[in-house]
């Protein structure tokens, strides 16, 4: 499918929950969230009967998002379900890692590829608060216990927030070298909680560069743009939604966890998809498809969605 601008769309984010373990700071109220009724998300044959359809429509990577995917209920058969799908080629998952040392062998063995796992700190202090919840110590099991199930080329993601984690990008930036994995630093984006931060919080992805020349461009990566410093194991990606925008190369459609398509992340246009089977279905994501908008408007306003980052899917 080529969506009305005529960019191909071939990866679908599907979120399987809007719920979390953690409560960053940037993404969720200090409360959380109301947990929805049951039947107000979508099931685990609801997740499969979507995407099917998308993969018929021509998509063939699929991420499952949340939220904190590893939460929910049926996480496993959901992956299992999907990896079946003729036509998949890629079924990735990002989480915060914290329940990878129960989950990492049975989500390799349901089929997942690939992993992300959201790190923005190395310090345990100011991961717990930046998190309110969360322990730095959990999430690093959960990274061996990720490579210890088979899990190659781990990418860590993390929020690049001046003031709080900016001063820690050179200890990142050790971990390329003494890992394969690749570090992404992913610029703040203007919406939810963070919508009202001060400027000096929203640093471009060109500050990396900036303080550390010694990078080296590589092949890209999807929005990823790579670079490597000398004789390191790992790679370093910027992804830069607000400073160097990429709605140009934006090959994504986006499911909610109550079954909404968003062509954009940053859209208030939603498309229903509960309720609608074979055919139906089919024509709904034809048309999300079709309507996506040609960018966002970041660099003039916070985002356009009501919608927080976890009820949309991260």
């Amino acid at each position: 499918m080529r969506d009305g601008c005529g960019r191909t769309i071939d990866y679908l984010r599907l979120s399987v929950t809007d719920l979390c373990n953690y409560r960053c700071r940037y993404c969720m109220p200090p409360e959380g969230v109301c947990k929805r009724d049951h039947r107000d998300t979508l099931s685990v044959e609801e997740c499969a009967e979507i995407a099917e359809a998308a993969v018929r429509l021509g998509v063939n990577k699929i991420r499952l998002t949340g939220g904190e995917p590893l939460v929910r209920r049926g996480i496993v058969e959901i992956c299992r379900q999907l990896r079946a799908i003729p036509g998949l080629e890629e079924l990735c998952l990002t989480t915060n890692g914290s329940l990878l040392p129960e989950l990492a062998v049975p989500l390799r063995e349901a089929g997942v590829d690939r992993l992300n796992i959201s790190m923005d700190t190395l310090r345990p202090d100011r991961f717990r608060d930046i998190t309110r919840l969360g322990s730095l110590e959990d999430v690093m099991s959960g990274i061996e216990a990720a490579e210890t199930a088979g899990f190659r080329d781990l990418k860590l993601d993390t929020v690049l927030i001046g003031g709080f984690n900016d001063d820690e990008i050179g200890d990142f930036l050790q971990l390329t070298m003494d890992h394969p994995w690749e570090v992404r630093f992913i610029e703040l984006m203007p919406m939810g909680p963070c919508a009202s931060w001060d400027k000096s919080c929203f640093l471009p992805g060109t500050e990396v560069l900036k303080r550390y020349p010694a990078l080296r461009e590589i092949e890209p990566n999807g929005v990823a743009r790579r670079y490597r410093l000398p004789g390191a194991k790992g790679t370093v990606g910027l992804i830069s939604p607000v400073s160097h925008e990429f709605c140009g190369q934006c090959r994504r459609i986006r499911v909610t966890s109550d079954g909404k398509l968003k062509g954009c992340l940053h859209s208030r246009e939603e498309i229903s998809l509960r309720g609608l089977h074979g055919e139906a279905l089919e024509e709904a994501i034809r048309r999300g498809i079709l309507q996506k908008p040609r960018q966002h408007h970041l660099g003039e306003r916070p985002s356009d969605t009501p919608r927080t980052m976890n009820q949309i899917g991260g």
